[in-house]
């Protein structure tokens, strides 16, 4: 894939690198395990926490790449565009909005979107 030039361009290629509900699940517990961590930190003042929260949300989400999806987390090519990808696909999970968006973005792109 060549690195693309905006955050519209590189969303159904995040999208597609994100098929497996198994791998989604893991992002969705990773992330929101990491947002209560955050919270955790600036509540304590306490840094571990903030720490801990990245490893616990991105090892998570990096591990449901290798074992599900089997392609590179977006995160190591396009860590920003990935960040933003991984806040837009929570809520749209949390909204009851991405199996829709997955359904519609495969009957777009399905055969030309490659993964990561």
């Amino acid at each position: 894939m060549t690195s693309p030039r905006s955050f519209r361009a590189f969303w159904p290629y995040y999208l597609m690198a994100h098929r497996d509900p198994r791998c989604r699940t893991m992002h969705f517990i990773g992330s929101t395990g990491a947002a209560v961590a955050i919270v955790i930190a600036l509540l304590a003042r306490d840094p571990i926490w903030l720490a801990a929260g990245l490893a616990f949300g991105y090892g998570l989400a990096w591990a449901g790449h290798l074992a599900f999806e089997r392609n590179r987390p977006a995160t190591l090519g396009n860590p920003v565009w990935s960040l933003i990808g991984d806040v837009r696909m929570y809520l749209l999970w949390i909204s009851g909005r991405l199996e829709p968006a997955i359904q519609k973005m495969l009957e777009n792109y399905g055969a030309t979107v490659r993964d990561h």
